[in-house]
């Protein structure tokens, strides 16, 4: 499934559900077929996800130095997030609330 997240401070952003899935987790909201972040909502949640994904960076940070293994790119967090986190920002900045539906 494919979910279009949009606003009218940026560019439509499109993501898989299992990437949708975790940052919902992350952001401790169930995923729903639609919905919104409200402007009030929008500075906690892109609080929250920004720190996820620094947690995200240091805990790969630790298990790269100790294994020196190739990191998996596709599961960063903060690559795979981060057009929704600048989606959101771009938002919050301009006053407009995020909209997703599938």
């Amino acid at each position: 499934m494919i979910y279009q997240f949009r606003s009218k401070a940026g560019p439509d952003v499109i993501m898989l559900a299992d990437l949708s899935k975790r940052i919902f987790d992350i952001l401790g909201r169930p995923l729903e077929p639609r919905g919104i972040f409200t402007i009030e909502q929008l500075p906690i949640l892109i609080g929250t996800l920004e720190t996820a994904i620094l947690k995200d960076l240091e805990e790969r940070s630790q298990t790269n130095a100790e294994a020196q293994e190739k990191p998996k790119l596709a599961d960063r967090l903060g690559q795979r997030a981060y057009p929704l986190l600048e989606l959101m920002k771009q938002s919050n900045a301009k006053g407009e609330p995020v909209m997703w539906g599938v």
